[in-house]
């Protein structure tokens, strides 16, 4: 299990475009790739635009101050859950900077089409390990999206719903998303009252969005972030209310009859894909 306190100095000029500061909640393995993730609070520090483009995989976005420009596909608000499918483009993104400044909560990691992540951590200048690993350009695979836009969920527009299992705990479940089944849900724990996250076979990343208590008799207080493994058991007892944003990840499992009409192949230095090329050089 890593539980990880929230440290509001850990912030590095780390985005391409130069505008977004990164804070790394949690980081997955890097030498496996089907595994790995990135869980990032990204806070914007300048007007920021990017083209329209795709990734390789997958990213769910909350917005905690401020919302995001999908350019054609709309705004994310404040507070709303975004799913940004593996393959699925958005933008141009077009963000004046605001105060106070916008922060978002972003995990990206491998979908189900089993591209799985690469290894690094952020392109931008104060991140030269990054910079060093950068690859020439060269054939990818993407994935063809399997939704046919970036899903928008307002939480506020679902019920909490009591856990029997666990009195004085509601759960607002967001959704279940493609084969791989991976999961969103908000977890509340009134003060006093404790729970267990548990999952024979998925990993949950856990995100502590407001109040206080321990997980595992570790404190944990806002923004601090918790992994724990498939069959591992998470503890939190609350000691005032409390609200977790989890996120369940269960393993990528190969498909039994691979397809490759299911991918297109472009040629890029990594796993995201401009709708322009011009753009990946920035013309």
């Amino acid at each position: 299990m890593k539980i990880a306190p929230f440290d509001p100095d850990a912030y590095k000029m780390d985005h391409p475009k130069g505008t977004v500061a990164f804070n790394y909640l949690l980081m997955g393995d890097r030498d496996k790739p089907l595994e790995n993730y990135r869980y990032i609070l990204g806070r914007q520090e300048g007007d920021f635009s990017m083209p329209r483009h795709c990734h390789t995989f997958e990213q769910i976005r909350l917005p905690l101050v401020g919302d995001m420009n999908l350019g054609e596909q709309g705004i994310l608000r404040e507070g709303e859950v975004g799913y940004f499918p593996e393959g699925q483009t958005y933008g141009p993104q077009d963000d004046k900077l605001t105060d106070p400044r916008q922060l978002q909560l972003v995990l990206q990691f491998g979908g189900a089409s089993a591209l799985g992540m690469a290894a690094g951590r952020g392109r931008g200048p104060a991140n030269k390990e990054a910079q060093a690993e950068r690859r020439p350009r060269r054939e990818q695979r993407f994935p063809k999206p399997r939704y046919n836009g970036v899903v928008i969920s307002n939480p506020e527009h679902f019920n909490w719903l009591p856990d029997p299992a666990w009195p004085g705990v509601k759960r607002r479940h967001i959704g279940t998303y493609t084969e791989r089944r991976f999961w969103v849900e908000f977890v509340k724990i009134e003060a006093g009252a404790e729970w267990i996250s548990e999952s024979a076979d998925a990993k949950r990343l856990t995100v502590v969005l407001s109040g206080t208590g321990t997980v595992e008799g570790t404190e944990v207080g806002r923004l601090g972030a918790v992994e724990a493994d498939a069959g591992e058991k998470a503890r939190y007892v609350a000691a005032d209310e409390m609200v977790l944003f989890e996120i369940g990840l269960p393993p990528i499992q190969l498909p039994v009859e691979p397809d490759e009409d299911k991918f297109v192949t472009v040629v890029t230095d990594g796993g995201i894909r401009f709708e322009d090329p011009k753009d990946a050089d920035g013309k």
